[in-house]
């Protein structure tokens, strides 16, 4: 018996137990060896493990963007109603203060002075008292002549006594200036120094435009009504109706188009 139980094959004997090695090999082993995840409550520990990789972005990311578009068209709106300007401080206004009597007239003569020199300035003086109260009585065979420049244009004046007609180149007034503006301007200083209708005058005018003519007419009937009345000068010279007008048109430089103006000019 002893020698069947010993001629048994080795598959019939148990499992060989493996040898334990040394306590340093059995740590190396335990440190090499993968840690095992704990399972996940309901679920198998490789579940657990791939249903981390498996969940989707949470959705607490997704709800500021979803804010921020209400937010940017609420600020939209906001932008639209507000009116431009509004955010500016207001320009504080400061009651006008009641003027004194002596601040009041002086402001009223400075006014008066700028309308009188603007008047003088364009021509245009508009003054209801004459200069001369009583026209001069001139003899019958009284004569005054003088002369009137403006530009190229050059008058000859006779001032006689008379009932006020006045010849131009042998031609009525009207006829020879066909505008009024034209027709006042050479018999102001016959309005304003009262003259007007108690003298005739004839003229001879030649050179220059109508309305050089005319303003030509003007100076030579001042001038003639000085020799009339030598009181007149003063009033009439501040009015500007001795002046003689200097001005005139520049001459045409060499190389310009005209006094002033110039070529294109072309860099290449």
């Amino acid at each position: 018996m002893q020698d069947e139980e010993q001629q048994q094959p080795p598959e019939e004997q148990g499992p060989e137990q493996p040898e334990e090695g040394t306590p340093e090999e059995q740590q190396a082993e335990e440190q090499n060896a993968p840690e095992e995840t704990p399972p996940s409550e309901g679920g198998s520990p490789e579940e657990g493990q791939t249903e981390p990789a498996a969940e989707e972005p949470p959705a607490p990311e997704e709800a500021p963007a979803a804010e921020e578009a209400p937010k940017a068209d609420g600020d939209k709106k906001k932008k639209e109603e507000v009116v431009p300007g509004a955010e500016l401080d207001p320009i504080a206004i400061e009651p006008e203060r009641e003027l004194d009597a002596e601040e009041r007239a002086r402001r009223e003569a400075e006014e008066e002075e700028r309308l009188r020199r603007e008047r003088e300035l364009i021509g245009d003086v508009d003054e209801t008292a004459p200069v001369a109260a009583k026209p001069a009585k001139l003899s019958g065979d009284a004569r005054f002549a003088a002369t009137g420049k403006r530009k190229s244009s050059v008058a000859r004046v006779i001032l006689m006594p008379g009932s006020g007609a006045i010849q131009v180149n042998q031609r009525k007034l009207e006829e020879y200036f066909p505008r009024a503006y034209l027709q006042s301007v050479a018999t102001q200083p016959l309005t304003q120094t009262g003259y007007e209708g108690n003298v005739d005058i004839r003229i001879r005018v030649h050179g220059g435009g109508i309305s050089g003519q005319a303003a030509a007419v003007r100076h030579g009937i001042a001038r003639a009504l000085c020799e009339v009345d030598p009181g007149l000068r003063p009033e009439l010279k501040r009015r500007g109706m001795l002046t003689r007008d200097a001005r005139v048109k520049e001459r045409r430089k060499a190389g310009l188009k005209k006094a002033r103006k110039k070529p294109q000019f072309s860099k290449r």
